[in-house]
């Protein structure tokens, strides 16, 4: 379990915040956390929240922070985070420009399983696809990366992955074809049946790659979401049920193996 775990620093540090570039659809902050470790594994999590303007009014950031996968760390302690905004706390850390401060607690979790040998088909849904861009930086040539957005917009977030050109379907068919990711997935599986899959997105896509993965009988690892207000583990905030019970996605997961649930559709989680 350790290589799947890298501890996190004792408390909530302010990393800076380097550059703020916006992707399609999406935001990407970079901050340079001087003083976290350089070795997060892909599928572990950050707890963030704005420096500034703690509070809840509508000019002021939440009171709790959001939970990401990080989708980059670079040699200098950069982390980088693809976000959408959608409410009031993405929106505010979707607001940060650089110099401001980006609080920050993590990583946290469990992230991927990458010790099996062979290939390795990464499957993304939308803002899903940020913790495979860690990924596919680790594993390199191993890692075929298939991707579903929603539209154009979305799909610009693929140019974030630079080992290779990734499969991208769209809901609307605006980039490459019209399909869900699921179905890219199916063709690849025939093509090769002893992959391994990583897959990161919207429960009903989860739900699809793990039943997919078990008609198939290949392993498959989701990275789940659930709300959290901690990260680790104090709140049971993010209880989600398996095979064999209970368990906290913030400190037994985010990432877990498909075979371990019974479905992805788990209420309370994604997005």
């Amino acid at each position: 379990m350790s290589g799947r775990r890298t501890l996190a620093p004792l408390g909530r540090r302010t990393a800076e915040v380097t550059a703020n570039e916006t992707v399609g659809a999406y935001t990407v902050i970079s901050a340079r956390d001087g003083e976290g470790p350089r070795d997060p594994r892909p599928g572990q999590f950050y707890m963030l929240s704005a420096t500034q303007r703690w509070g809840g009014g509508a000019d002021e950031r939440p009171y709790l922070p959001r939970a990401f996968s990080f989708a980059r760390v670079r040699p200098d302690g950069t982390l980088d985070f693809m976000l959408e905004a959608i409410g009031p706390g993405t929106e505010r850390l979707a607001e940060l420009e650089a110099g401001e401060g980006l609080d920050l607690v993590g990583p946290l979790g469990i992230g991927f399983d990458v010790s099996a040998p062979g290939r390795a088909l990464l499957v993304g849904g939308g803002i899903g696809a940020a913790p495979l861009v860690a990924l596919q930086d680790e594993l390199g040539p191993r890692a075929t990366v298939l991707l579903g957005f929603r539209s154009a917009a979305h799909a610009e977030a693929a140019g974030l992955f630079f080992a290779g050109d990734p499969a991208v379907v769209t809901d609307d068919g605006s980039v490459g074809r019209q399909a869900l990711v699921t179905e890219l997935l199916r063709e690849q599986l025939d093509a090769d049946p002893a992959a391994t899959v990583f897959a990161c997105g919207p429960p009903p896509m989860l739900e699809a790659v793990r039943a997919l993965a078990e008609e198939r009988a290949v392993p498959a690892q989701l990275a789940l979401e659930s709300g959290m207000a901690c990260g680790y583990g104090a709140c049971f905030g993010c209880v989600v049920p398996t095979r064999a019970g209970y368990v906290r996605l913030c400190v037994d997961g985010p990432v877990l193996d498909a075979a371990a649930l019974e479905t992805a559709l788990i209420a309370g989680t994604g997005h």
